[in-house]
C-alpha cells in the first residue's frame, strides 16, 4: 500500500483491525514506515494514476470476476529482479545448517536429502535437489558380501561419492575371504576408471575378479544412461497446504513434472546456463504443468563440473528475497562439500 501512494481507507481499515486484534498500531507508524518504503507507483488517492493503469500495464490482474487484483507473473518478476534484495540466513541459522551437514555420512546421497530437509524447513516451500552425474562414472571403491558360495553382494561406491548395489553370480565357489581378496584387486585396478576403461581391464584377470568387475562395468553403464538421477525432495506438504493447491488435480500436474525426467534434463541444463541463483516465476517455467508454481534453483559443482541443482518450489506468491537467500547459501555449501569429496 504504501509503495503505491498510500491509502486514505486502507488506512483507517488497517487500524480497526490491528483495534479488533489488540495490536499496537498508531498512524504514527505509518508515517515511519513509509518513510523506509520506496515508491513505485505514483497512484491516487495522492498521485497521478490509478490501478487499471498498473493493470494495463500487465503488472496485476483479477483471477475471477469477485477476486481482488493480484501480481501478475510479470508483477513478480518485476519485484524479484528490481526490489527484492535477498535476504541472508542469519549468522546462527548458517553455524546450524553447517553444524547438520557435518553431522551426516561422508556422502553425496546424505547431503541432498539433508539440503532438501533445510529449504523445506527454512523457507516453509518444498525443497529439491536434483542430482547430475559429473560426466561419466568412476570407480572409487568396490566391496562384496558373501551371499551365497556362488554368490556375492556387490557394492559400488563412486568417485562422487554415491553408491550402487546389485547382486553378483560368481562362477565359482568363493568365501569371504577370497572375494575381499577380489575386491582389493579390482580396488588397486579399477580405481578412477569409467566403464568402457573398466570393462576392458578386468579381461585380464582371473575368473573370480573378472566376472565380479564384469559386473561393475555393466552397473556403472546402467549409470551412464541417466544423466539425470532423478530428484530428492523434502517439504510437499507445505505446499499443499497452500490455497493455491487446494484442486487435486493442480498438484497432480506438478508431481508428474517432477517425475519427468526430459522435464528435468531441460530444467537443469537451463539453470546451469550461468551461475547463481535463478528464478522461475508461473508461465516462465518450461512445461505448462508448472504455470502455478515458482522454482528458485542455484546450480552446484566444482572445478568447472556440474553436479546437481538445488533449490525451492513453491507458490508464486512465496517470500522471494529469503527464499533466494537460503537456495543461495546452500547451494554455496553444496558447492564446499563436493569440493571436499574431490580434495
Amino acid at each position: 500500500m504504501m509503495a503505491l501512494g498510500g491509502s486514505t481507507n486502507g488506512v483507517l481499515h488497517l487500524l480497526a483491525l490491528a483495534h479488533e486484534a489488540g495490536i499496537p498500531l498508531e498512524l504514527d507508524d505509518f508515517q515511519r514506515i513509509g518513510q523506509s518504503v520506496p515508491l513505485l507507483g505514483n497512484f491516487k488517492p495522492f498521485g497521478k494514476y490509478v490501478m487499471a493503469d498498473l493493470e494495463r500495464a500487465g503488472l496485476i490482474g483479477q483471477p475471477h470476476t469477485s477476486a481482488g487484483r493480484v501480481p501478475s507473473d510479470e508483477g513478480y518478476r518485476l519485484y524479484v529482479e528490481s526490489l527484492a534484495a535477498p535476504v541472508p540466513l542469519e549468522p546462527v541459522d548458517q553455524l546450524m545448517i553447517r553444524h547438520q551437514f557435518g553431522q551426516v555420512a561422508f556422502s553425496s546421497e546424505q547431503w541432498f536429502r539433508l539440503a532438501a530437509s533445510i529449504l523445506a524447513s527454512t523457507t516453509r516451500a518444498a525443497g529439491l535437489v536434483t542430482p547430475v552425474q559429473p560426466g561419466r562414472a568412476r570407480v572409487r571403491r568396490v566391496h562384496l558380501a558373501q551371499v551365497h558360495p556362488r554368490l556375492a553382494a556387490l557394492v559400488l561406491v563412486l568417485a562422487e561419492g554415491s553408491m550402487r548395489q546389485a547382486l553378483v553370480g560368481l562362477p565359482i565357489e568363493a568365501d569371504q575371504a577370497s572375494l575381499d581378496e577380489a575386491a582389493g584387486r579390482l580396488d588397486r585396478i579399477l580405481a578412477g576408471k569409467t566403464a568402457t576403461q573398466a570393462a576392458q581391464l578386468v579381461e585380464r584377470l582371473d575368473p573370480l575378479a573378472q566376472a565380479i568387475g564384469r559386473r561393475v562395468a555393466a552397473l556403472m553403464h546402467e549409470i551412464d544412461a541417466s544423466r539425470v538421477e532423478g530428484f530428492f525432495s523434502d517439504g510437499l506438504l507445505n505446499v499443499m497446504e497452500a490455497p493455491e493447491f487446494a484442486r487435486t488435480e493442480t498438484l497432480r500436474r506438478v508431481f508428474a513434472a517432477l517425475q519427468d525426467q526430459g522435464y528435468l534434463g531441460r530444467l537443469v541444463g537451463h539453470v546451469a546456463r550461468r551461475r547463481g541463483v535463478r528464478v522461475f516465476i508461473g508461465h516462465e517455467n518450461l512445461l505448462d504443468d508448472m504455470s502455478d508454481v515458482s522454482l528458485v534453483m542455484a546450480p552446484f559443482g566444482h572445478g568447472g563440473r556440474l553436479f546437481g541443482i538445488v533449490g525451492v518450489l513453491g507458490p508464486t506468491r512465496m517470500a522471494y528475497p529469503r527464499t533466494i537467500g537460503a537456495v543461495g547459501f546452500v547451494s554455496g555449501l553444496m558447492n564446499e562439500l563436493v569440493g571436499q569429496l574431490y580434495a
